[in-house]
């Protein structure tokens, strides 16, 4: 998996305080933003957030070039709604050869990988077959499984990531997902870490959502407001992403 950040609002955070002020302001947006200094930003910010009032974060965007997923976790991304997609297309796009996706519960074990390879080449030489036969790939596509790699382009606004990492983050999520949710935190938390900096499963914010499917590994955060995370379980982030 490949995740890069191809472009974002500048100046993130200053765009949110600016328009929150300028509910409450005569004063123009421009104006409000360049008058604006880094601890007034900062004490908006942090009112934002904790009132839940997340209007003003729809104002930033970011976006992603995303290669090297599955359809399976591409199909599972793309359910977030409030998103702009635009995906590699099986319709025009003809596969030379095959690139897929090994969950690490078949690639740690040899003979469920050399298995699960041995499958996955069978259906893609059947597609071939039905190219070479003159089927369109739009049909011949029928074939590939849902392991086979994709690349996507996604723009989210800051509110939606807020929420997507909520979901995405959470040890609940599939690994790929989480993976990447991961991973597009990663990128952007430097350059909004007061947005970001309490970005995570919702466990680490208060009670977790997920009810009987609790997965018993609750976060907590330091005394800077990161997330503390046992060396053997997953990370996305270090003290050093935002100093």
């Amino acid at each position: 998996m490949q995740v890069t950040l191809l472009t974002h609002t500048p100046e993130p955070e200053r765009v949110i305080a600016a328009a929150a002020r300028l509910c409450y302001s005569p004063s123009s947006a421009a104006e409000l933003k360049e008058r604006l200094t880094e601890k007034e930003v900062a004490d908006l910010l942090k009112i934002i957030l904790k009132s839940g009032h997340l209007s003003t974060c729809e104002h930033p965007s970011f976006t992603f070039g995303i290669d090297g997923i599955s359809r399976t976790c591409s199909h599972q991304l793309v359910r977030h709604r409030l998103a702009s997609y635009s995906q590699q297309s099986q319709r025009y796009v003809r596969y030379s050869e095959p690139e897929m996706i090994i969950p690490p519960s078949i690639s740690d074990d040899e003979e469920l990988t050399a298995l699960f390879q041995e499958k996955a080449l069978e259906a893609f030489e059947h597609y071939q077959e039905l190219m070479d036969a003159g089927v369109e790939p739009e049909d011949a596509r029928y074939l590939l499984p849902q392991a086979v790699a994709t690349k996507i382009v996604v723009t989210m606004n800051a509110r939606e990531l807020l929420h997507f990492f909520s979901l995405r983050t959470c040890e609940r999520a599939q690994w790929e997902i989480r993976g990447l949710a991961e991973e597009m935190l990663r990128l952007i938390l430097p350059l909004a870490p007061l947005i970001f900096k309490k970005s995570g499963p919702a466990c680490i914010r208060g009670k977790c959502p997920e009810g009987k499917f609790y997965c018993g590994h609750p976060r907590k955060m330091d005394k800077d407001g990161l997330l503390v995370i046992p060396e053997d379980q997953w990370v996305y982030r270090s003290k050093d992403s935002i100093d």
